[in-house]
């Protein structure tokens, strides 16, 4: 019981368990943001141009096209402001320079040390 407790301990303690706590959190507080932004200001202001914000009464027979028509809209405007914020929060990243490689021999200076050891072998 003790070496299975231990290793509850050491799983629950890696960084990446707490790394991806911290992201559910956070995505879920973004979720209720962008969800509000979309329900209290998208969504009139396309009740305002389209005339009506919600579709659900659009039906094809017994299936209501217009319930799934709100989900696929509601699901674009979800998708393309938080594709705005994630590129605004990556312009604000600062991402660490590429390390340059180090500059070896050019090749004349390669070929120079063959013929140079080449030079010196007994024929």
């Amino acid at each position: 019981m003790k070496n299975f407790i231990k290793e509850f301990k050491e799983f629950a303690l890696k960084g990446n368990v707490f790394d991806m706590a911290v992201g559910i959190i956070l995505g879920g507080a973004i979720s209720a943001l962008v969800k509000s932004l979309v329900d209290n200001i998208i969504s009139p202001l396309i009740g305002v141009i389209a005339g009506q914000p919600d579709f659900s009464y659009i039906k094809l027979g017994p299936l209501l096209i217009g319930s799934f028509l709100n989900a696929v809209i509601s699901f674009l405007i979800i998708a393309f402001v938080l594709f705005l914020m994630i590129r605004a929060i990556n312009r604000f990243v600062r991402r660490p320079k590429p390390e340059e490689a180090p500059a070896g021999p050019s090749q004349e200076e390669l070929l120079m040390e063959i013929r140079d050891l080449l030079k010196k072998r007994p024929l």
